[in-house]
């Protein structure tokens, strides 16, 4: 009998493949979307740039709104079924809207059109801030030591990269000869192939987490009431030093990252020569600096551990950060960038069993509801400062020290450099050897008796984000 490839185990090959299908799914509807909107309901109008913002808008409002409360419902509930029952409302969600699609696009008013799309997208991502704390915890009862889920939070990584490379070129085939109709058509199906992939996974119910850390069980989380729970939880995060280190330099480097996202489409074509028809390679680079870093990042954190791999990666991403800043070819700024890709990977990697050691699994849903906001904070932060900089305080920039010649653009680049590097140093200092789980288990290692983490967790929120070549979908393979 031939053998089956298996990824870890098989619950964790059933939930990593309806994640590959699903992230696909996710990259072709966002970009859809977003063609769909600036070349059909806003064409030639003036206010189509805004319209395009307004998917982003929407998408970072459930996270603000809802990311930091769902930690509390996700604690209470079933994670199993909270990861089906999310799948089965997005599923229906963006079906719906496909079917309304095949209507004209003359039948309906363009700001019922937006406000229809605005509405999925807040209910998408609003979803999936159930979703992806549920997987980050069910995933510590599938997955247990720090390699296992080194390696698992690599797959994962490589998932959403090459996800990220595949997604944008084929939508705009899709969207151009078949209608928008048939990309929605397409991501409608990968939940369902989630939910079906999800459903076959053989896992025990998750029990009830306690009120406030007193108690267990339903009725003292029934007791308790939402607030208060998710009061406790942030007493929790606050009282960890360890957490709160975690969360200061992630900020401080999504401050960095943000940045980069922002101007990235002037560096490419001011600084770098390059057309603007060939900015798809920068989302190529980047998902291809993602790929290689996710199959090394289970062997990096193997050799120097997750603590170390985490300032480690901060300080050489920053440092070649700081050195695209530089580049004046296009060559050689792909060649940057897919490098810095690959630090920023191994970090998001190496988040994961640092991030799931400081947590108890009662407060673990509560403990990501915590970054998700913070960390989506941090980037909107950074994009709003960065292009009021360059656009304002900036604008005409020149300047040059020993010989090198600095532009409003670049400067910001470096700048963000310096912050990732700033947050590499902060880590190194300030992540103390052992993180404290309400009872100070070692970092890495299990927490309690308990299965100690997630394979394929906090990626894309936890840490610095990538640069992003296209808008971020609600995707269920992060905590993003």
């Amino acid at each position: 009998m031939a053998p089956r490839p298996i990824l870890i185990n098989r619950d964790y090959t059933r939930l990593w493949f309806g994640q590959a299908v699903s992230s696909v799914g996710d990259m072709v509807f966002s970009t859809t979307l977003m063609l769909w909107v600036a070349t059909v309901l806003a064409k030639g109008e003036t206010w189509a740039p805004a319209a395009v913002s307004g998917v982003l808008v929407a998408g970072g409002t459930a996270v603000l709104v809802v990311g930091p409360i769902a930690g509390v419902f996700v604690d209470r509930w079933d994670k199993r079924r909270t990861m089906l029952g999310t799948e089965a409302l997005r599923g229906g969600l963006v079906a719906m809207l496909a079917a309304v699609s095949f209507l004209p696009a003359d039948a309906l008013p363009a700001g019922v059109w937006l406000v229809l799309v605005y509405g999925t997208v807040l209910v998408l991502h609003a979803s999936a801030r159930f979703f992806a704390p549920a997987r980050f915890t069910i995933i510590a009862d599938l997955v247990t030591g720090e390699a296992d889920r080194a390696r698992a939070a690599g797959i994962t990584q490589a998932t959403s990269q090459t996800a990220l490379i595949v997604g944008p070129p084929l939508a705009a085939p899709l969207f151009f000869t078949l209608g928008v109709q048939w990309a929605m058509l397409f991501n409608a199906l990968s939940y369902l192939v989630s939910y079906v992939a999800i459903h076959a996974v053989r896992v025990e119910p998750s029990k009830p987490a306690p009120a406030d850390g007193g108690g267990t069980g339903k009725a003292a989380a029934g007791r308790s009431g939402v607030l208060p729970e998710f009061v406790a939880g942030l007493r929790f995060f606050r009282r960890s030093t360890f957490l709160v280190a975690l969360l200061v330099f992630a900020v401080i480097g999504q401050f960095g990252a943000g940045a980069l996202n922002t101007l990235n489409i002037f560096f490419t074509t001011e600084n770098l020569g390059m057309s603007a028809r060939l900015f798809g390679y920068v989302g190529m680079a980047i998902g291809v600096g993602g790929v290689v870093g996710a199959l090394c990042a289970g062997r990096v954190v193997q050799w120097l551990g997750a603590r170390r791999t985490t300032w480690v990666s901060l300080l050489v991403s920053g440092t070649l950060l700081v050195v695209y800043s530089r580049q004046t070819g296009f060559v050689g700024g792909i060649v940057v960038l897919v490098l810095f890709t690959v630090p920023i990977t191994v970090l998001n990697t190496a988040m994961a069993p640092l991030l799931l050691s400081a947590a108890t699994p009662e407060y673990r849903g509560r403990v990501v509801a915590v970054f998700q906001p913070m960390t989506q904070l941090a980037a909107m932060v950074a994009a709003a400062l960065s292009g009021w900089l360059a656009g304002s305080v900036l604008h005409g920039f020149e300047g040059s020290v020993a010989g090198l010649r600095f532009g409003p653009v670049d400067t910001i680049i470096a700048a963000a450099g310096l912050c990732i590097l700033l947050s590499g140093f902060y880590a190194r200092s300030a992540l103390p050897e052992t993180a404290t789980a309400e009872g100070g288990e070692p970092a890495g290692e299990p927490a309690r008796e308990e299965p100690a983490g997630e394979a394929g967790g906090p990626a894309d929120e936890t840490a610095v984000r990538a640069p992003a070549a296209a808008p971020a979908p609600p995707r269920r393979g992060s905590t993003a």
